[in-house]
């Protein structure tokens, strides 16, 4: 026997309601989801962030007043670094970069290095590696106090041919067991430092740049 039509048209409607819902459903989970997560995200750009530059020493959003910048020079690898500027009363504070070493001993080494307007060091944190633990990991602020040792540090201290590790002949430890790892650190560092040396004013007066940022870049 074969179905009335009254009621194929009742079913095709009923499954094109139930569909139209779960839709609208899935959209609004997933905008409320989005939302989250972004926050979430930007919570953990702001935690990195105080670990290099205390957020006492600056008034204004650091999340929303930044560029980003690529120099190859300095940041090789086809790196797009991103530029946070601190300022305190509108008066510039610090700068905070966003790059990478990339000659970590397992690859990439990421970095967060602040660097104040007298261009001291205000700050180094590791935020992603690959380095083998127990040996490489120690460039964590959780594992060594290792990282520590940039801050304060400028061009010139230590003199420019001692911006390497004590293997080198230079002025910064190496890791037990490990040489490759601090050596790529220590170069990214002081090329970041470079950077801000030669750039600093521009680095500051470019208008901000909007859209998304993500702490694993």
């Amino acid at each position: 026997m074969t179905e009335r039509p009254d009621r194929i048209w009742r079913s095709a409607l009923l499954l094109a309601v139930v569909a139209v819902i779960g839709t609208a459903t899935l959209s609004g989970v997933h905008e409320l989801t989005a939302e989250r997560i972004a926050e979430q995200e930007r919570r953990v750009v702001l935690e990195q962030l105080e670990q290099v530059l205390p957020a006492a020493r600056y008034d204004n959003a650091l999340l929303t007043d930044r560029i980003t910048v690529t120099d190859t020079a300095y940041f090789p690898g086809g790196q797009t670094v991103t530029v946070y500027r601190a300022r305190r009363a509108g008066e510039p504070v610090a700068l905070i970069l966003r790059h990478r070493a990339v000659n970590g001993y397992n690859g990439d080494i990421r970095l967060l290095t602040g660097v104040d307007v007298d261009g001291r060091i205000t700050g180094v944190r590791v935020t992603g590696h690959g380095e083998t633990p127990g040996l490489g990991d120690g460039i964590e602020v959780g594992k060594s106090d290792w990282i520590l040792g940039f801050t304060g540090r400028a061009l010139g201290d230590p003199p420019e041919d001692r911006w390497a590790v004590r293997r080198d002949g230079g002025a910064f430890d190496q890791l037990t067991g490990a040489t490759i790892t601090p050596r790529a650190v220590v170069g990214a560092v002081h090329a970041a430092l470079r950077y801000v040396e030669r750039n600093r004013a521009r680095l500051f007066t470019r208008p901000a740049e909007t859209g998304a940022e993500s702490s694993t870049r």
